[in-house]
C-alpha cells in the first residue's frame, strides 16, 4: 500500500495526547462514613471496574477514529504495477489496407477497430496514430475523432517492420514515460517470417481481430487473346481463397450496357472467356458476386482506338522485305526510302527509324536522330559490311551506347538469348535452350557486352539495346546471315516496334509504377489530367513534341474510369485496379514473436494500457471505518455503565 499524501501520516503521532490524557487523568473520590461499610466497599469495586472498562474502550475508538481520518486525508492506495507512476505513452498503427475490409463480429475488420479505439479512450487522452497512409502525432481522441470515422481504406500498405520503424520515431524523446507501441492489423501473410527487434525501451503489443470470412473470390487479371480482325477473347482469371464455390456469376459491362454474362464452378484458380468485337472501343467493367471481400469484386478496362505505329525505314538499297513483312499494315504505317531519296521532314513524326545497312551515317542525319531520339523516338540500326566505323561511333557516342571496335569475318553461331532484357519481356512461353541457331559470316565487335539482347556462342553482343536504341553488330542481308530466316526475327523486330509507340495497357494496378504515353501534341503551357466525375489529378508527365509520357504510382488512389484530358478534350480512357495482393485470407501466428502483449482486440489491449496507470484507491474505506468508529463511540458512551 501507498499514500498520495505520506506527509500527513505524521499527524499519528497526535494519538498520544488522548492516551496520555486518559493515563493521567486523576478522579478524586469523596470520603461519606456509613455503618455498613463492607456493603459499601463491594459496590465501590464493581462500580470502579466498569468506569475503567468504559474508558478503555472509548480511548480506543477514539484512537481508531483518529487514525482512520488521518489516514483516509493521505490517501492510501494499491497500484496495479510497478511502473503505475510513470507517463504511459502510447503509439497506436492501425492498419487500413482492403484486407481489413473483411467482416469481423461488428462490420469490417477495420470499423471494429476504429470502434474500439473511439469507445475505450478518455477524449482527453494524449496519444499518437498513424495509419498506412495518415499520421497523427501527440494529438488527442476528440482532435482525432472525426477522422477516424471518415478513415478510408488505404491502396498501399506499410511493411511491418516499416510500421514498427515508424511507431518507435513517434514516441516523444522522454526517458522517464513508459512507451507502448501498439500494432493493429489482421497481420496478413507477405513474403517472409513476422520478425521484430528487440527494444527494452518500449512495450510492444499486437493486435489482430479474427476475421469470420471462409472463402473470398477475387477478379484476378485480364488479358486479350485470339485477336483476329473481326473478334477480340478477353479471357478473365479468378482466385479463390478458402472452400470451393459452384456458380459464381461474372457480368461484362461496356460503361453501364451489360455485354454477357457467366458463370464458373471454382476451386482454387478458374478463368472464363468473353469475345467481343474487334475495333469496338470499350470501357469495360467485370463485376463478380461475392460475399467476401468487396474491393475485389469489380474490375476494369478499356480497349481505346489504337494508332498506327509509324516506322521509316532508310535504307543503303531497296532491299527492305522482311521489314515490310513484320511491320504490317494492321498496326503500322510503314514507310520506306533510299537515303538519297529521304526527305528530312518525315523524321520528327515517326515513331522508330530503322537504319538499314547504310555505309556512311551523314553529319545531317546524326543531328536528325539525334533531335528525334531526344523527343522520346526509338531507333533501330542494322550495320552495314561496308559501314564507316567513325561515322556510326560518332553517333554511338551521342546516343551513349557502346562503340564497334574490330571486324571479325569468322563465322559466328547466335546462341544466347537473354529474356531478361526488357525487349523480350513476355515474348516468350518459356525460355529456349535448344534451337537452330542462326549464324552470320562477317560482324564487328561492340567494345561492352552490357545491355546484350542476343550474343553470339564466343558471349560478344550480337544486338544491343538500351533506353530505346538498338543496335546489331553484323548485316542482316542474305548473304551475310541468315538471321532473317531465324524464328527470333520476328519477335524482336516486332516487339522493338510495339516499344516505340507505348500504348495504354487494358488496365493498370494502383501502388505500381506505370509508365503511360499518350499520343497529343500540346501546347506550350498545357498539361494532362486523369480526371472522374469525383476529383481530377494531374500526375507526373513528360512532354515530348509528339507525346506525352504519364507516371503514376500511389495516384489516383480509387479504382475506376479515368478520361485523360487537355483542357476540356478528351484523349482517352485508362482503366486503373487495386492491387489483388490484400485479396488473401492467411495470417501470421502471432504466437511466434516477441510482443509483450498478444490480443485479439484493440480495446481489451488499450484498458491493458489504462489499467497500468490506474490505482485501487482506499481512503473511502477508512472514511467508513471513521464512520463506524464514531458510532461506536457513542453506543459506548450511551449504553456501557
Amino acid at each position: 500500500m501507498q499514500f498520495k499524501n505520506p506527509e500527513l501520516l505524521y499527524a499519528l503521532f497526535l494519538l498520544f495526547i488522548p492516551i496520555l490524557i486518559h493515563l493521567f487523568q486523576l478522579r478524586k473520590f469523596q470520603k461519606v462514613q456509613f455503618t455498613n461499610v463492607k456493603f459499601l466497599k463491594k459496590v465501590k469495586l464493581q462500580t470502579r471496574k466498569s468506569s475503567q472498562l468504559k474508558k478503555w474502550l472509548t480511548l480506543l475508538s477514539r484512537m481508531l477514529l483518529l487514525a482512520s481520518i488521518i489516514v483516509a486525508f493521505a490517501q492510501p492506495f494499491i497500484p496495479h504495477t510497478d511502473d503505475f507512476n510513470e507517463t504511459q505513452e502510447t503509439v497506436i498503427y492501425l492498419d487500413n489496407s482492403y484486407s481489413m475490409e473483411a467482416t469481423g463480429k461488428n462490420g469490417s475488420l477495420l470499423n471494429e477497430s476504429i470502434q474500439d479505439i473511439i469507445g475505450t479512450l478518455p477524449e482527453d487522452a494524449s496519444l499518437s496514430l498513424f495509419t498506412n497512409d495518415k499520421t497523427f502525432r501527440n494529438t488527442t481522441l476528440k482532435a482525432l475523432r472525426n477522422e477516424l470515422i471518415q478513415l478510408p481504406f488505404s491502396t498501399t500498405q506499410l511493411s511491418y517492420d516499416a510500421a514498427y520503424l515508424k511507431g518507435k520515431q513517434l514516441f516523444l524523446q522522454e526517458n522517464n514515460s513508459t512507451k507502448n507501441l501498439v500494432l493493429a492489423s489482421d497481420f496478413q501473410q507477405k513474403n517472409g517470417p513476422l520478425v521484430f527487434e528487440n527494444d527494452s525501451t518500449l512495450k510492444l503489443k499486437l493486435v489482430q481481430p479474427k476475421s469470420s470470412l471462409v472463402s473470398n473470390v477475387s477478379i484476378d487479371s485480364l488479358y486479350a487473346s485470339n485477336i483476329t480482325a473481326e473478334t477480340i477473347d478477353l479471357v478473365v482469371n479468378l482466385t479463390n481463397e478458402g472452400a470451393a464455390i459452384e456458380n459464381v456469376t461474372i457480368s461484362l459491362f461496356n460503361n453501364d450496357e451489360l455485354l454477357a454474362k457467366s458463370a464458373v464452378d471454382i476451386n482454387e484458380k478458374s478463368e472464363t472467356t468473353f469475345t467481343i468485337t474487334n475495333n469496338l472501343v470499350v470501357n469495360g467493367k467485370l463485376i463478380i458476386e461475392d460475399s467476401g471481400l468487396q474491393y475485389d469484386n469489380t474490375f476494369y478496362f478499356n480497349i481505346n482506338s489504337k494508332p498506327k505505329i509509324k516506322v521509316l525505314s532508310i535504307n543503303q538499297n531497296t532491299n527492305d522485305g522482311f521489314l515490310k513483312r513484320i511491320y504490317t499494315e494492321d498496326e503500322f504505317e510503314y514507310k520506306s526510302y533510299t537515303f538519297d531519296a529521304l526527305n528530312f521532314n518525315l523524321i520528327p513524326d515517326q515513331n522508330l527509324i530503322i537504319l538499314n545497312e547504310i555505309d556512311i551515317i551523314s553529319t545531317a542525319l546524326q543531328e536528325a536522330l539525334k533531335a528525334f531520339k531526344n523527343n522520346g523516338g526509338y531507333v533501330l540500326i542494322i550495320p552495314s559490311s561496308k559501314l564507316s566505323l567513325n561515322t556510326y561511333n560518332q553517333l554511338f557516342k551521342d546516343f551513349k551506347i557502346s562503340p564497334l571496335t574490330s571486324k571479325n569475318t569468322t563465322d559466328k553461331r547466335i546462341t544466347s538469348i537473354n529474356y531478361n532484357h526488357p525487349l523480350l519481356a513476355n515474348a516468350f512461353y518459356s525460355k529456349v535452350s535448344n534451337f537452330q541457331y542462326p549464324k552470320v559470316e562477317t560482324s564487328f565487335r561492340f567494345a561492352s557486352k552490357s545491355n546484350s539482347v542476343l550474343s553470339y556462342e564466343d558471349g560478344s553482343t550480337f544486338l544491343t539495346g538500351i533506353d530505346g536504341l538498338f543496335a546489331f553488330s553484323s548485316a542482316l542481308n542474305s548473304t551475310n546471315s541468315n538471321f532473317k530466316n531465324s524464328p527470333l526475327i520476328v519477335p524482336v523486330l516486332y516487339n522493338v516496334g510495339k516499344q516505340s509507340l507505348k500504348l495504354s495497357q487494358l488496365y493498370y494496378t494502383i501502388g505500381q509504377p506505370n509508365t503511360i504515353a499518350i499520343n497529343a501534341v500540346l501546347g506550350q503551357d498545357d498539361i494532362l489530367t486523369l480526371s472522374s466525375e469525383e476529383s481530377s489529378v494531374i500526375p507526373l508527365q513528360k512532354t515530348f513534341s509528339k507525346s506525352v509520357v504519364l507516371e503514376t504510382e500511389s495516384y489516383p488512389n480509387k479504382a475506376g474510369i479515368l478520361k485523360v484530358k487537355n483542357k476540356d478534350q478528351v484523349l482517352q480512357n485508362l482503366s486503373f485496379n487495386y492491387n489483388r495482393s490484400e485479396s488473401a485470407l492467411s495470417y501470421y501466428d502471432l504466437q511466434t514473436t516477441n510482443a509483450e502483449i498478444l490480443n485479439n482486440s484493440l480495446a481489451s489491449t488499450i484498458n491493458d494500457i489504462k489499467s497500468s496507470s490506474n490505482i485501487n484507491a482506499l481512503w473511502k474505506w477508512f472514511v467508513i471505518f471513521a464512520l463506524v468508529f464514531l458510532i461506536i463511540e457513542i453506543l459506548l458512551l450511551k449504553y456501557l455503565k
